[in-house]
């Protein structure tokens, strides 16, 4: 008989106390919710510049696409909180992002007194923004370690959908191994009883992040597995953070020549000294991190990752934000060759970290 562990306070987190579980299948929605507000942003705005920034509803009228960018938050709004269980929720978190990605847009109209949509900070706060959700997400689910009971409450989730309308094989899979790792909470052993009693049932809603989740364990999982590929993603950062540091170095240089402007005056017409020698001191950051790694690289292959995943982070939370006053299309490309290269230094740090106990024989470190 399967020993149960009942409620004791100080076992629990003051969220489970509150009774806020936290949701186990969280990330991928949350990431398609930022990913689906990113595409619309830069869609938005090619789309706005191919066609002379139109203005919508004639000459009395302007319709501001932040309008719709609000109806769609409250269209998604409606579908989480008008039906239960987890299968609105990849659908929701699409047109979520789509309503969130068109009303940060237009964020350059509410900072300004001229409504100016050109308003040249504008990228660099739509960015900021996007990487503190993004921060906020990893701090709430990233690192803080589950207990069985939000498991437990996982798995029930799941069977939600099942005892509606019966189980998908992928949704009774999922509901399964949730509760695989809530053995021994309490109301574990109901919950396989009745996760064996919903019948299956071959029909559910269209999930729209399905496509790009198979693209990802069937492709991209596979390709950054890929010596070359780590190879060449480690080349790639070591280019990449050269050429950053001589462009932002070589501008400062320049503005420091032309009149000596005083660090503080920032500058209506381009960029200000002060952005150009925060961004200039943070991208000679990323190349001090990079080049500590090129040297453990040999020695220790794992710390040497850990010096480039740093690096990343830096570029990524620091330098880019600077980067968008001076470069606002060059550093998007810049932003999305820092993700991709974090995704295959992140894999490759993290299959290295799992080796070293093994091999070093040191206590492996959660």
């Amino acid at each position: 008989m399967v020993k149960q562990h009942h409620f004791r306070p100080g076992h629990y987190s003051r969220l489970l106390r509150w009774g806020l579980s936290r949701d186990s299948q969280a990330v991928p929605h949350l990431v398609g919710m930022l990913v689906s507000a990113v595409a619309t942003v830069l869609i938005t705005r090619a789309i706005l510049a191919a066609t002379g920034y139109p203005q919508v509803g004639g000459k009395t009228l302007h319709i501001a696409h932040v309008l719709w960018g609000g109806l769609l938050m409250i269209l998604a709004m409606l579908l989480l909180l008008s039906f239960i269980g987890p299968v609105v929720r990849p659908l929701a978190a699409v047109v979520a992002g789509v309503g969130f990605g068109l009303f940060i847009d237009e964020v350059g109209k509410f900072v300004t007194s001229q409504n100016n949509y050109f308003y040249r900070p504008a990228p660099a706060i739509i960015y900021v923004i996007l990487m503190l959700l993004a921060l906020f997400i990893n701090a709430l689910h990233g690192h803080r370690q589950r207990h069985r009971a939000e498991y437990l409450a996982g798995a029930l989730d799941q069977t939600i959908a099942g005892v509606a309308g019966g189980f998908t094989r992928e949704r009774r899979a999922a509901a399964q191994q949730l509760l695989a790792r809530a053995s021994g909470a309490v109301g574990a052993v109901e919950t396989t009883a009745l996760l064996a009693a919903i019948p299956e049932d071959p029909y559910e809603l269209a999930d729209p992040l399905q496509a790009v989740r198979t693209f990802k364990h069937r492709f991209f999982d596979r390709l950054v597995r890929q010596r070359l590929v780590r190879a060449a993603a480690v080349v790639v950062l070591v280019v990449e953070s050269g050429y950053v540091v001589q462009g932002l170095g070589a501008q400062l240089y320049n503005r420091l020549l032309d009149g000596g402007v005083d660090l503080a005056v920032v500058q209506a017409k381009s960029a200000s000294t002060a952005i150009l020698l925060l961004g200039t001191v943070t991208a000679t950051a990323t190349g001090v991190l990079v080049v500590i790694g090129l040297i453990r690289l040999t020695v220790n292959p794992a710390a040497a990752f850990g010096f480039f995943h740093h690096a990343l982070l830096v570029n990524l939370l620091l330098t880019r934000v600077f980067q968008f006053e001076v470069q606002q299309f060059t550093t998007v490309l810049f932003v999305v060759a820092d993700l991709l290269l974090l995704a295959v230094v992140s894999g490759e740090r993290a299959h290295l970290r799992r080796r070293t106990p093994t091999t070093m024989s040191l206590p492996t470190v959660s």
